[in-house]
């Protein structure tokens, strides 16, 4: 059992990132994690796991507890066996084995006599067959290393398994084998992950934010259930209260003008029947106090509806106040745009693909490009694109303007505030009145316009770019998204998924999420 009580976190630079949160996860439980960008879901992990401190709490646990970080830079100069934690005691063994039989090497290596085969085995299973322990992690992709932290848990089969966005890097392949492994083991998991797959193979949803945990009992479906329940709920509440806010205005309107009237024709009615001047000032002196009283309970009236909706308002989803507006893409449907035949890229005298490539793309196609790691995905993009020239075969293209969103959004000028980044996509002559409005209907206020374009989340990312694309004057013809839901939370997955599906040009993705893909309405897969 895991428990967090009154927990309460401060980034270095001050500012609270939680405050007071309980978590409670039962032994054998899968826990999925979710919130938005900068809530605290990877700094949860770690302060399960002693990386960081809380300012204030206690966390209590009896379990041996293995950690699947998301930030794989920190393994760079480590090796297989450091990072799958098990190079002491494959040292110790080596050690024993070349004759040094002492009391540490015995005391480091246990009962692990078999370790060597142990991960051998691991390592197999995720087919990593050419990875050997000594290995520098350096050398391996992505995805390998994501494989070689997950080997780690067959190793030391813990009690409780901790995974940090485990599938960013994962081919479809290794992602099936993560699903299979998940449903079968009895180990408890909490998860930290924006993958809806995955996420409908937990039986408890929990959602951290700023004001503490929500806690829902099922799996993803059942947690969308909820939340759409919860956000109908909540329009509701928005739309009654802006009723209430409309009537009392009204009303305040209404009181005005009558005490008004009453004021006048009282005025008149004394004025006639002789009442001496210094009582007429006091009468109206009189009703100018309670006139004034008046207008202050409106007020505050008014003023307290105001700010309930205002509150209201920001809890609604991002997505309600989004508004996309691309250009139609002026290539008639049906036109041919790119068209391979043959097709092959040569590194270092070796082809890319065993097999030469032959497709079309046709102008409005939505189309999935697919393969594992390392089958030459990215490299097709930049030929289509124009980055990179073909070795043999042919490549004709048609298309005039492509917009090509990578998994690091080099689209965007690190340097640049959003402000100026979005002044520099703006060819149709917008103001910057217009701008800024444009940038506040993708969600950035105009306190954010400001920041640099390099310190920006993901999804801050992924929306400056979609917005950058609504100002252009050309419309566009092909977006081409490489694995564009990484690093992304569960909110702007679902921002992403309504611009993508309001686009009407021709749209190429690189993706293993098969719920967004089937989400966009892909129609057909290039598979290499």
């Amino acid at each position: 059992m895991l428990i967090l009580q009154k927990i309460t976190y401060i980034h270095p630079d001050k500012e609270i990132l939680f405050s007071g949160i309980d978590f409670v996860v039962n032994k054998g439980e899968k826990v999925a994690v979710v919130g938005n960008n900068g809530s605290g879901k990877s700094t949860l992990l770690k302060l399960i796991v002693n990386k960081v401190k809380p300012v204030s709490g206690t966390i209590a646990t009896n379990a041996v507890i293995y950690y699947v970080p998301q930030i794989l830079d920190q393994f760079n100069n480590s090796t297989v066996a450091q990072a799958m934690q098990v190079a002491k005691k494959l040292y110790a063994l080596k050690q024993i084995l070349n004759g040094k039989v002492n009391e540490i090497n015995l005391e480091v290596l246990g009962d692990s006599w078999d370790l060597e085969e142990r991960c051998r085995e691991a390592l197999d299973f995720w087919g990593l067959r050419n990875v050997n322990p000594n290995m520098p992690m350096a050398l391996l992709s992505g995805g390998q290393q994501t494989k070689v932290l997950l080997a780690g848990i067959i190793v030391h089969q813990p009690d409780m398994v901790l995974l940090d966005e485990p599938t960013n890097h994962l081919d479809r392949h290794a992602r099936l084998k993560l699903y299979e492994w998940l449903k079968a083991t009895s180990i408890t998991v909490i998860a930290v992950s924006h993958d809806r797959e995955l996420l409908n193979m937990v039986n408890r949803i929990s959602e951290i934010s700023g004001t503490g945990i929500a806690n829902y009992g099922g799996n993803y479906q059942f947690y969308i259930v909820q939340k759409q329940q919860e956000s109908d709920a909540l329009q509701n509440e928005i739309h009654s209260k802006a009723l209430a806010l409309k009537r009392a205005k009204a009303k305040e309107r209404e009181t005005n003008e009558r005490q008004q009237k009453l004021d006048a024709r009282g005025k008149g009615k004394k004025e006639k029947s002789g009442v001496a001047r210094i009582m007429l000032n006091t009468f109206k002196n009189n009703a100018e106090n309670s006139s004034a009283k008046t207008k202050e309970a409106h007020a505050e009236k008014i003023q307290g509806i105001a700010e309930e909706l205002r509150d209201l308002r920001k809890d609604s989803p991002g997505i309600d106040k989004m508004d996309f507006d691309f250009k139609d893409s002026a290539l008639h449907k049906g036109k041919i745009l790119f068209e391979a035949k043959e097709l092959n890229f040569r590194y270092v005298d070796i082809d890319v693909w065993p097999s030469a490539l032959n497709f079309q793309i046709i102008s409005s196609d939505r189309v999935a490009l697919q393969g594992n790691n390392g089958s030459g995905k990215s490299t097709l993009i930049k030929l289509l694109t124009g980055s990179l020239l073909h070795s043999s075969g042919s490549l004709y293209s048609a298309s005039k303007n492509i917009v090509y969103v990578d998994q690091d959004y080099s689209y965007l000028n690190n340097a640049l505030t959003v402000f100026e980044q979005a002044q520099r996509a703006n060819t149709s002559g917008l103001p910057d009145h217009e701008i800024r409005m444009r940038l506040n209907r993708f969600l950035f206020s105009k306190h954010s316009i400001d920041k640099l374009c390099g310190v920006l989340s993901g999804g801050e990312r992924m929306r400056l770019v979609l917005c950058c694309i609504t100002m252009s004057q050309t419309p566009l013809d092909v977006l081409v998204l490489d694995e564009p839901t990484n690093n992304l939370d569960i909110q702007n997955i679902e921002i992403l998924t309504e611009a993508v599906n309001q686009f009407k040009g021709t749209l190429l993705v690189v993706s293993h999420d098969s719920m967004f893909l089937e989400s966009i309405k892909t129609e057909r897969i290039i598979s290499l």
